[in-house]
C-alpha cells in the first residue's frame, strides 16, 4: 500500500510494462473489499492499480465539496503522479460512474472502459425519489438502512452461508464518516444525469455488466449505457445481486479479464 502526495490511498501490483487497468470501487466500499479476489487475475496479465476513494478506506478526507468531477480528477492526479498515459478503467457502481466522466472529460487518457452494476438513466419520477431519498437520509450516514442495504447487495443464500463474509463489507460501510458518506451517496444519486447520452458519445471500447437481479443497477440500464456507445458489449449474470462481484467474483473476473486482453493486447 501507498499513499499519493494528495493522500489517495493505492496498490500497484502486476507486471512493468504490461497496459494499466484502474480498478474504481463503489459508495461505502475500500480497494480491498471490493477488488481483493479479482484484481490479482487480473494482475498476472496486466498493471493493476486500485485506490480508495476520496474519504473511504485509507484515503484523505475529501477537502473541497465532492462532485463527479472532483471524483474524476482524483484519479487522473493520481495517474499524473505515477506517470501513467493511458489505462482501462474498470468501475463498480459509483466507480463505473466515475470511469465514465473520465472518458468524456479526459478521452485521451482512457483506453477502455468496464463498467459493472452502475445506474444510468432512471426516468424522471425514480431520478427524484431517489434524490429525495438521498437527502432525507443523509444524517443517518452509513448506519441508515444497512440492513436492507446489505439484503439488495447480496443473495440470501450468500447473507445465510457466508454470513461472515457480509458481516465484513457491513463493517467496511460502517466505519466510513457520515458526512463523506453522504456527500458521495449525493453524487451517486444525482451524477446520473450528467452521463446520460453525452455529446459527442464515448467512443473506447466498452464492456458494461450488471446483475440480473440488481434492482439499482438493473439490465435495462446497463443496455442503455451500451446503447449509447458505438460496439460497447453487455453481460448480464444471471441470478446475483449489486454485490455479485464480491459473491462469485470469478463471473467477473473471467469476462472483464477475456474483453480486457482482447482490446488492450490485441
Amino acid at each position: 500500500m501507498a499513499i499519493s502526495d494528495a493522500g489517495t490511498a493505492y496498490d500497484l501490483i502486476g507486471r512493468e510494462g504490461a497496459p494499466v487497468v484502474v480498478l474504481i470501487h463503489g459508495l461505502g466500499l475500500t480497494r480491498g473489499s471490493t477488488w481483493g479476489e479479482i484484481a490479482p487475475l487480473l494482475a498476472e496479465d496486466f498493471r493493476v492499480l486500485s485506490y480508495d476513494l476520496l474519504g473511504h478506506g485509507e484515503t484523505r478526507a475529501p477537502q473541497m465539496p465532492v462532485d463527479l468531477t472532483a471524483l474524476s480528477d482524483q484519479l487522473m492526479n493520481l495517474l499524473n503522479e505515477l506517470e501513467i498515459e493511458t489505462a482501462a478503467l474498470v468501475g463498480f457502481s459509483l466507480g463505473g460512474m466515475i470511469n465514465r466522466r473520465c472518458a468524456i472529460d479526459h478521452p485521451e487518457r482512457v483506453s477502455a472502459l468496464v463498467i459493472l452494476n452502475s445506474p444510468h438513466d432512471r426516468g424522471e419520477d425514480q431520478q427524484r425519489l431517489v434524490e429525495e431519498r438521498a437527502r432525507t437520509t443523509a444524517a443517518g450516514g452509513p448506519e441508515a438502512g444497512i440492513d436492507v442495504t446489505l439484503a439488495r447487495w447480496f443473495t440470501e443464500a450468500f447473507r445465510t452461508t457466508r454470513a461472515g463474509r457480509v458481516a465484513a463489507v457491513r463493517d467496511v460501510v460502517l466505519a466510513n464518516d457520515p458526512a463523506s458518506y453522504a456527500a458521495h451517496r449525493r453524487v451517486l444519486a444525482e451524477g446520473v444525469t450528467e452521463l446520460i447520452a453525452p455529446s459527442p458519445p464515448i467512443t473506447k471500447p466498452m464492456l458494461v455488466m450488471t446483475c440480473a437481479h440488481d434492482t439499482g443497477s438493473t439490465p435495462a440500464m446497463s443496455h442503455a449505457i451500451a446503447a449509447e456507445t458505438p460496439g460497447a458489449e453487455t453481460i448480464i449474470v444471471p441470478e446475483l445481486q449489486h454485490l455479485g462481484l464480491i459473491e462469485q467474483p470469478d463471473l467477473f473476473a473471467r469476462p472483464v479479464h477475456g474483453f480486457l486482453d482482447r482490446v488492450l493486447n490485441g
